[in-house]
């Protein structure tokens, strides 16, 4: 534990810093798998696009993952060290895709992105000017998942639109 950059910390409990970063590793590693999976999976018109935005997507929740983890350690935690556990400690849970439709993939996709969005707003708000360095990793990550809600959601419609256009076609 770096002792330190450790006393720069005011007016939080480290260790409720790393639950929270803990629960959001959990979330990190079942959200790049949840984009792994689903981009193998996909089916439908323009699946190709999507499975390009699930696999940038997945390599970025495995960045995150990295980041949040080095940050634990430098607070003087342990990451989550068992895939079980992060089932147990997870904020956004694991939707298993049942339907491979690319519109449901997608809004599966979304959903997902909206919670990651809460809880870093969340971790943000609780360590703002309070520890600086939790601070600015949260922040970098919740402005990629702000862009991933965005991009994910203007795939969606741009599919959803496409679609209406053809059954009005019929």
């Amino acid at each position: 534990m770096a002792k330190r950059g450790n006393s720069i910390i005011k007016g939080v409990e480290i260790s409720e810093i790393i639950t929270l970063l803990n629960k959001a590793y959990a979330d990190e590693w079942l959200a790049y798998y949840q984009y792994f999976i689903e981009g193998k999976v996909v089916k439908g018109i323009m699946k190709d696009a999507a499975i390009a935005e699930l696999t940038q997507h997945a390599a970025d929740e495995l960045r995150h993952a990295n980041m949040v983890a080095d940050r634990i350690l430098q607070l003087g935690g342990t990451p989550l060290l068992s895939p079980q556990n992060w089932f147990t400690h997870t904020n956004c849970g694991y939707e298993t895709p049942t339907d491979f439709d690319v519109v449901a993939i997608l809004e599966d996709a979304i959903k997902g992105e909206q919670c990651a969005i809460s809880v870093y707003s969340e971790l943000a708000e609780l360590t703002k000017d309070k520890d600086i360095v939790t601070y600015n990793i949260v922040s970098e990550i919740l402005a990629d998942e702000v862009e991933h809600e965005e991009d994910l959601q203007a795939l969606h419609d741009d599919i959803s639109e496409f679609v209406e256009s053809i059954k009005g076609k019929l």
